[in-house]
């Protein structure tokens, strides 16, 4: 099935372009996906996805990044970048009759970065301290635990940023290179929403990297052994952050909106059972959730909750025994009900906003390879039944799981948890 204001074209050199047609929008957002990530960089060189994407918008060799900035202040849009483990998107949102300045600023600095080396020194400097916030924020840091538990010796389990060795040896060498093998035809897709028209996308990037073959697609290597039952890391901290977590299925599997509306309904809002079951009734948490993530070839499942040191015993035992509940017994009608409904309302609130829907397009097209139309995804999250929500959270929590924890304690404290 298509959508009317949906199309979709592959330009001569492999790009893939999608646009959807907003004619009541008076804004339109475009965005520069690159099928690449912290996953598909040798060990020495992580952190290059992301220290790249941090030099992308420091300009070309005619801007520079004050006036590029300004450009942008000026129209009152905005721009932005980031970096997951599977790709980096670039994109700006801004007044609908200027989305040929927004296509000409992204091409050009993705075409042609500046890399030049006093700006990838200062940028470096700002991704150190991005580390070091991250390392003294243990709530992030007891996720980087659980990533590299649940995948050890893979891609998949190291944190994007890199680590400060890495990072501070990186060279403009290294950086420049990186982005000649990857920022390829094959790997980009340009996704656009709002009041615009397709031929004028296509008109505005036909010109980015049309003199360079379409390139290959990264080689990903799926995960293989089993999770690291444990992961501690002492810290003097007030509170305590523990996380449990699963191999999952990937974005592919059949399985996929049966595991969003089984999580939703088990950890993934107000209403849920964790949420209901750990902080409402019985208090022993400010914040409790489960949540996954879906890659090429694998998956995460994981549960969080951060606690006070004296009660990270009894949050663990309510969340093995929700998770035993839910793995022998599955959900209640009135549970699929509402998680169901809640996933479709937010994915409907959710086209009011061209941001959203730029972003909707560039995943479909990048993860699934068949681009679902809303219509199709509500019928799939609509059409999941208690069967098929409790078949997914038996193929997920009954595999080997890994515990990460921070806090004022070591291994020793969990060791019978293994």
């Amino acid at each position: 099935m298509t959508e009317p204001d949906v199309r979709r074209t592959r330009l001569a050199n492999g790009i893939r372009v999608v646009t959807e047609r907003m004619p009541d929008a008076r804004s339109v957002t475009t965005g520069f996906w690159v099928a690449v990530g912290g996953r598909d960089e040798p060990v020495e060189l992580a952190g290059a996805s992301h220290f790249l994407e941090h030099l992308v918008f420091k300009g070309s060799e005619q801007q520079s990044a004050r006036e590029i900035a300004e450009s942008v202040d000026a129209l009152g849009g905005e721009m932005n970048a980031f970096t997951s483990r599977e790709h980096t998107a670039y994109y700006t949102r801004l007044p609908a009759d200027e989305l040929s300045f927004g296509l000409d600023l992204l091409t050009t600095v993705l075409a042609q970065p500046a890399l030049r080396s006093h700006e990838i020194d200062a940028e470096r400097e700002v991704i150190l301290e991005e580390l070091a916030m991250s390392e003294d924020t243990p709530d992030d840091k007891v996720h980087s635990l659980l990533a590299s538990a649940v995948f050890p010796d893979h891609p998949l389990g190291r944190e994007v940023l890199g680590d400060e060795a890495t990072v501070a040896a990186l060279t403009r060498d290294e950086i420049n290179t990186f982005f000649t093998e990857h920022y390829r035809p094959a790997n980009v897709v340009i996704a656009a929403a709002g009041r615009l028209d397709h031929d004028e996308v296509i008109d505005g990037v036909e010109r980015f990297l049309a003199s360079v073959d379409a390139g290959t697609a990264p080689k990903r290597v799926e995960p293989a052994g089993t999770p690291r039952p444990l992961a501690v890391e002492h810290r003097p901290t007030e509170q305590a952050y523990v996380s449990l977590g699963w191999r999952a299925i990937d974005q592919r599997d059949p399985d996929r909106f049966a595991l969003a509306v089984a999580n939703q309904a088990f950890g993934g809002g107000l209403s849920s059972r964790l949420f209901q079951e750990i902080r409402e009734e019985r208090g022993l948490v400010y914040s409790v959730y489960s949540a996954t993530s879906l890659y090429t070839d694998s998956g995460l499942y994981m549960i969080y909750a951060g606690t006070a040191p004296s009660k990270v015993d009894e949050v663990l035992d309510l969340v093995e025994a929700e998770v035993g509940k839910i793995v022998a017994d599955g959900l209640t009608d009135r549970e699929l009900r509402v998680a169901s409904g809640y996933l479709v309302g937010a994915l409907l609130l959710n086209l009011e906003d061209s941001g959203s829907r730029m972003g909707r397009l560039a995943r479909g097209e990048l993860a699934a390879g068949e681009a679902l139309t809303v219509d199709e995804q509500v019928e799939a999250i609509r059409g999941v039944t208690l069967e098929d929500a409790h078949r997914v959270m038996q193929r997920v929590l009954t595999g080997p799981r890994a515990l990460a924890a921070v806090g004022p304690f070591d291994e020793s404290a969990f060791t019978a948890r293994r």
